[in-house]
């Protein structure tokens, strides 16, 4: 059996009790090295073999799950974040499929929450957003025209941008170019949230490169923009006294 569990963030006491516990009876760990916490291992048994996928390619992935399989082995699958964002998991999903190889899958905290909770943030505020966008510029790898930064910049919605915080002159350009965001709004980097050396850095988009050049911030690190961030709200009807709810009469 194959676990693909989300290690959360960084900070080690934010992946699940689930996930925790499947590493403390893993067999086998396949960790992205690159991005998740090592200090995560130290739940793993002692006769536990251990990989950094960092270091392997997708066929070398499946190998290693499909050698565990043969001999009743169980394998967690340790991804950065919440699996199910950017986390290349329907490959490899796939791929065990073709095989008959079982597998289950364990979500986790998205970075982007943690950064929110960073910046003591609200994505969703009454009166300035009711949406999220999670996206990323293109680099190396694409994104559909479509989805490009600058279309997704036009809805003027919260968002948090992966990937990018290496292109911080481009994202900046690409943001402006949408539409909806002006050089006023604000913006921030969140460098390794939840992390010991996590970093935030609050700015507007029009100094959003600047910003990045400035701290030192050029990779591992979140792009939040939106008034989310710095303007007035309406307070939610949910506690309005005067707002009736299924568990509560309005008072008169």
């Amino acid at each position: 059996m194959v676990h693909f569990v989300g290690a959360g963030p960084g900070a080690p006491d934010l992946i699940t009790l689930r996930g925790a516990e499947l590493l403390k009876q893993a067999d086998v760990i396949i960790y992205a090295g690159s991005l998740v916490n090592p200090a995560l291992l130290e739940l793993a048994r002692g006769d536990c073999e251990i990989h950094n996928s960092a270091k392997m390619t997708l066929e070398q992935v499946i190998a290693v799950m499909e050698q565990a399989e043969a001999v009743g082995r169980t394998t967690v699958r340790l991804h950065t974040g919440d699996p199910c964002v950017y986390g290349a998991i329907r490959e490899q999903m796939d791929a065990l499929d073709e095989l008959g190889i079982p597998y289950d899958d364990v979500p986790g905290v998205s970075s982007f929450c943690g950064a929110a909770a960073a910046l003591r943030a609200e994505y969703t505020l009454p009166g300035v957003s009711q949406s999220v966008i999670i996206t990323r510029l293109a680099g190396r790898t694409p994104v559909p025209e479509a989805e490009s930064l600058m279309s997704m910049a036009s809805h003027g919605a919260s968002m948090a941008v992966f990937l990018s915080s290496g292109m911080l002159d481009r994202v900046q350009e690409e943001l402006l170019k949408g539409g909806a965001y002006t050089e006023d709004t604000p913006a921030a980097l969140v460098y390794k949230a939840t992390w010991p050396e996590e970093k935030t850095v609050r700015c507007t988009v029009g100094t959003l490169a600047q910003a990045g050049e400035e701290h030192g911030i050029s990779k591992t690190a979140l792009v939040l923009v939106g008034n989310f961030l710095d303007s007035p709200y309406e307070k939610s009807k949910l506690y309005d006294p005067s707002f009736t709810t299924e568990f509560r009469e309005a008072s008169r």
